[in-house]
């Protein structure tokens, strides 16, 4: 029998804890519990995504912030329902709900700061989402012009899809296309990147 309490302690990588992903200000604000149908199945995917994904993020550039993590389906629907930013539960690219046994996804909203500062310099957004592509195996990625926030979710078969409404708006890369960039140029871009995962960590 889970408690809240002790969902919110468990370990999901060695970064990540659950209890970053449950917080929700639609949630607070209008009293509506954000908690899994299905705690198991939760952790089990949130594991694979942090320690896919957002480790390895964490490990190159720092503090990784946590926007909006897991949703529950009643959260979900209410945030949609009141255009609070919330994708539709059945939409086919929604990340944020974990535990629908059919639709194997983790994925959340996150800030890189150390990207976010250059950024707001002007710093193109493609530059990440190269960076990204060249090293992580995400399923879809999804840009958003505050801070240059992404969405960005695991699945056990990527797709790897690249999504903004940063402008350029629109899909940078569909799903089975290859880029158009080659990777000489995307490297270019980012050639002034901290090395992968090169942090150290205790």
């Amino acid at each position: 029998m889970w408690s809240l309490e002790t969902l919110g302690r468990v370990r999901l990588s060695k970064h990540f804890w659950m209890r970053e992903f449950l917080y929700s200000e639609i949630g607070n604000f209008h009293q509506i519990q954000n908690i899994p149908d299905d705690p198991d199945l939760t952790i089990q995917r949130g594991r694979a995504f942090c320690s896919t994904l957002l480790d390895p993020l964490e490990e190159t550039f720092g503090r990784v912030f946590v926007r909006s993590g897991y949703r529950s389906l009643e959260l979900n629907s209410f945030g949609n329902r009141n255009k609070l930013n919330c994708a539709r539960n059945d939409y086919p690219l929604e990340c944020h709900i974990w535990d629908l046994a059919d639709v194997p996804v983790a994925g959340a909203s996150v800030v890189i700061p150390w990207f976010a500062e250059r950024y707001e310099q002007g710093r193109d957004w493609r530059d990440l989402a190269w960076w990204l592509y060249d090293h992580l195996p995400f399923s879809e990625v999804w840009f958003f012009p505050k801070l240059c926030a992404f969405n960005i979710a695991w699945r056990p078969e990527p797709k790897r899809r690249i999504d903004s409404y940063i402008a350029p708006k629109g899909t940078l890369l569909r799903a089975g296309e290859e880029p158009v960039e080659t990777q000489a140029v995307r490297q270019s871009r980012y050639a002034d990147f901290p090395a992968f995962r090169g942090l150290w960590h205790p």
